[in-house]
């Protein structure tokens, strides 16, 4: 499986207080999968991560936000955490930025409180899908049916509820994206000029 998603892109969405293993984890699985992940955040330079409640380890962004042309993805991930999440959701960009994903029927792999970002999105009405358990409300109040299980498929989009998850998480996310091969919208060209984690 080692390059089976060569020359797919990845977007990684975050800002301060992103759960660290929700990002680092599957990262690592997509990039041994041979998929390029490119960290893109609203914040400039780095970015600090979290372990539940404790800073972890900061990270290098790859590309600026309002630089971001989801155009140039395949496929977008967006990890947990409560700061984080709570964030982002009302970032236009970022939201603009998931709709395009999902407008296109790329994959969208959402983890923990990421879900957030894809309810203030006006995307979850009619969708089938995880979280953490205290999102199950807000998903289902924006007309979403929420389902307690450690990983759930509904078309383009892969959810899980938590970093004991992620196996199962990263399995699906990487199959999901395996089965969208022949979709691709950026020729192999194109990706080498775009931001990407070295």
């Amino acid at each position: 499986m080692q390059n089976d998603l060569n020359g797919r892109r990845v977007a990684i969405l975050v800002t301060d207080g992103f759960e660290q293993i929700e990002m680092t984890g599957p990262r690592e699985a997509l990039e041994n999968a041979g998929a390029k992940c490119v960290l893109i955040s609203n914040k400039e330079g780095e970015v600090q991560a979290f372990k539940h409640h404790d800073k972890a380890e900061k990270f290098k962004v790859d590309l600026a936000l309002a630089k971001a042309d989801p155009n140039d993805f395949d496929a977008v991930l967006l990890p947990g955490g409560v700061i984080n999440s709570d964030a982002i959701r009302i970032e236009k960009k970022a939201q603009a930025f998931v709709q395009a994903i999902d407008r296109a029927g790329k994959p969208v792999m959402v983890i923990c409180h990421g879900g957030w970002l894809l309810v203030s999105s006006g995307l979850v009405k009619g969708r089938t899908m995880t979280s953490w358990p205290t999102l199950q409300d807000d998903i289902r109040n924006a007309g979403g049916n929420w389902q307690d299980k450690e990983v759930i498929r509904d078309r383009n989009w892969v959810s899980s509820r938590k970093p004991d998850d992620l196996p199962a998480f990263n399995r699906e996310s990487i199959g999901l994206l395996m089965e969208m091969q022949s979709g691709k919208s950026v020729q192999p060209g194109e990706r080498e000029s775009l931001g990407a984690r070295s």
